[in-house]
């Protein structure tokens, strides 16, 4: 009798543990979670916190937005919320976090490339989805295969905007201004260089200098002294809005061209008048004539944030979706699982235009939106530029 009430007794606790949260399977990457988490990369303080802010809101509508028609797969969404600082080892130990403690099926963000490839290491050997939301740069998604992004790509973008500034405008003669302790103008740089060159363009002078300098007195004047028609900056936008107020002031008045680095609301209230229909930046979203899903996306945050969506809302936005839609067709939430129907995504019409993954999972988007500052107000759209479809 007491081998049978041990018998007894052990199925007992044996059931009872079946039904104690946490004695159930390992809950990896939300499959087994009551909810489907996805973390945030981005900064919301200092640093990039212009890309950040922005980048969160749109990832909290469209999570909202999710939820309120079910969520994904019958689960409700929960977004984790982190702040980066844009700070190399802050956006590393948010990663593993999000990987290894709160097991996310995904990372939304950085749109850095130099955050992201910091946190696609780990999310690639955690593997977790990591979907940047904005980084442009080179090695990115080579780092894995759980490594994606949506953005429009530099090397698709910068020639079709040096091929614009040369036989639109007939800026031929450029200057070339790097951030040297930034990995996204270093990398940005060559890819300019490279299409001013092969479209009959000439460098005339090339400059450098760093984040979190002020003074740009002595690269303004070297580039005034070989005059050229264009400057082509590679920077961010703190830095480009102070270089134009130190052309200002020396009486260098030539426009700006650069890419999404410079796209920022403080381009215009650091610049001023110095910025004004002076800077144009490329970018792959614009409010300005837009199609029917991104005229609804527009109108929604209005109403839920009082303000303009902008580039990274949008991108993030639509990032978090790509992953919804990716989920319901693998019917998983597991990384393992929906990467693969991640990486088939073909013409996806999202509010920052259509995306299409190309075999190496790497975005192809088209048009170029080239965008500046006018009337105190940024973006305004200049033109819409057609990239060429990768051979």
């Amino acid at each position: 009798m007491k081998k049978y009430r041990l018998l007894a007794v052990v199925l007992c606790l044996t059931m009872l543990a079946a039904l104690v949260p946490g004695c159930s399977k390992s809950k990896t990457g939300g499959e087994a979670s009551d909810t489907i988490k996805l973390g945030f990369l981005g900064s919301k303080s200092v640093n990039n916190a212009n890309y950040g802010i922005p980048g969160e809101k749109g990832m909290k509508m469209a999570i909202e937005e999710l939820n309120a028609k079910g969520g994904i797969l019958g689960k409700q969404v929960e977004g984790i919320y982190e702040d980066n600082k844009g700070d190399n080892r802050e956006i590393a130990n948010i990663a593993t976090k999000y990987a290894t403690v709160d097991k996310v099926s995904a990372m939304i963000g950085d749109p850095a490339t130099g955050l992201t490839k910091i946190a696609a290491d780990i999310a690639q050997k955690n593997q977790i989805v990591i979907f940047s939301a904005g980084a442009t740069g080179t090695d990115v998604v080579e780092i894995g295969d759980y490594v994606f992004r949506n953005t429009l790509l530099d090397q698709y973008a910068a020639p079709s905007v040096v091929d614009w500034m040369i036989k639109t405008k007939n800026w031929k003669n450029m200057a070339i201004v790097t951030t040297g302790n930034i990995g996204y103008s270093t990398a940005l740089t060559p890819v300019f260089k490279t299409a001013i060159q092969a479209k009959g363009g000439n460098i005339v002078k090339e400059e450098s200098i760093n984040e979190g300098e002020t003074d740009f007195t002595a690269q303004v004047t070297n580039i005034k002294q070989a005059n050229p028609d264009v400057i082509v900056f590679t920077g961010y936008y703190k830095e480009a809005a102070l270089f134009m107020l130190a052309a200002q002031s020396q009486g260098l008045n030539i426009p700006m061209v650069g890419g999404d680095g410079l796209y920022g609301s403080d381009l215009a209230k650091i610049g001023g008048s110095a910025v004004e229909e002076k800077v144009i930046l490329y970018c792959g979203f614009s409010a300005d004539q837009p199609t029917p899903e991104t005229d609804a996306f527009v109108k929604a945050y209005r109403a839920k944030y009082n303000e303009d969506p902008d580039m990274f809302s949008a991108q993030y936005y639509d990032a978090v979706m790509i992953i919804a839609q990716a989920m319901e067709k693998a019917k998983s939430s597991d990384p393992k699982v929906f990467k693969a129907e991640l990486a088939k995504l073909t013409d996806y019409p999202g509010v920052s235009g259509k995306t299409t993954f190309q075999p190496n999972r790497e975005p192809f988007k088209t048009p170029v939106f080239l965008v500046t500052v006018k009337g105190g107000k940024f973006p305004v759209l200049v033109d819409k530029v057609p990239t060429s479809t990768p051979q």
